[in-house]
């Protein structure tokens, strides 16, 4: 299927491994124009080579997206490199964090980034004859019923999909669409699931049980999930949260 997404203008956070670069990875064999961002300029560089080498229009810009000014510059940045902004991707995020400042961390890394970030973008989406964001999210904002218990990461998760429907109801007149993915457990080489693999074994398979289709998800999973969001044959769907954990929560989707 044709998603029509030839030659539309991409910025992805927290683009330089894992699910970000798989996206944008995805993107680009698409035909997406691609800004990248990410905190550690060395890896981010290496992941945009090697999106050029496979034919990608790809521009590196290192931001710290919990600072609320680079934010919103390196938005700025990107419509410049690009000409425009069509599709916006928050993926960038401080993850499960421990100690006293884990609440502040969680909020500025999570939530304050993808509402500067979207509030950025904003005008150029509008411009746009297709234009769309995407938050990540994440299956911990659905669940109570966590290993760590209770958590900043999934609190902060929940109050993700919250901002991004109620952009979403805002923002529609604009022609603006906004949803979110919710991934559950992901694996890939460097990931904290790898890291349980091969530290906790036991820990591991008692999570991989729990998961109807049998195995954990990878980041092809996620980022084909997005890709369909963000393109043209999503053109009716925004305040869409897509949950793609395999059938982990057991709940009804509503």
């Amino acid at each position: 299927m044709d998603l029509g997404l030839n030659g539309m203008r991409a910025v992805i956070t927290g683009a330089s491994r894992g699910i970000g670069l798989r996206i944008a990875e995805v993107l680009a064999a698409e035909g997406c124009r691609l800004v990248i961002g990410a905190r550690s300029e060395g890896p981010l560089t290496e992941a945009a080579e090697g999106l050029r080498k496979s034919g990608a229009e790809a521009h590196p810009l290192s931001v710290d997206v919990a600072d609320p000014d680079a934010a919103r510059s390196f938005i700025g940045a990107a419509a410049d490199a690009l000409g425009g902004v069509d599709i916006l991707i928050s993926n960038a995020s401080p993850g499960s964090v421990k100690g006293d400042d884990a609440w502040v961390t969680s909020a500025r890394g999570d939530l304050q980034a993808f509402a500067i970030l979207a509030d950025a973008a904003r005008p150029h989406l509008a411009q746009s004859d297709a234009g769309s964001a995407v938050a990540i999210s994440s299956t911990s904002a659905l669940d109570v019923d966590l290993p760590s218990g209770p958590n900043s990461f999934g609190a902060i998760k929940a109050a993700v999909l919250h901002h991004a429907s109620a952009l979403a109801r805002s923002w529609a007149a604009e022609g603006i669409r906004v949803n979110t993915v919710s991934p559950g457990p992901i694996e890939f080489a460097g990931g904290a699931w790898d890291t349980v693999r091969q530290a906790r074994p036991e820990t591991y398979q008692t999570v991989v049980d729990r998961v109807p289709l049998g195995r954990l998800g990878t980041v092809d999973d996620v980022a084909h999930g997005v890709a369909f969001l963000v393109s043209r044959r999503a053109a009716f769907c925004t305040g869409v949260n897509l949950v793609v954990d395999g059938g982990l929560l057991s709940r009804v989707q509503h």
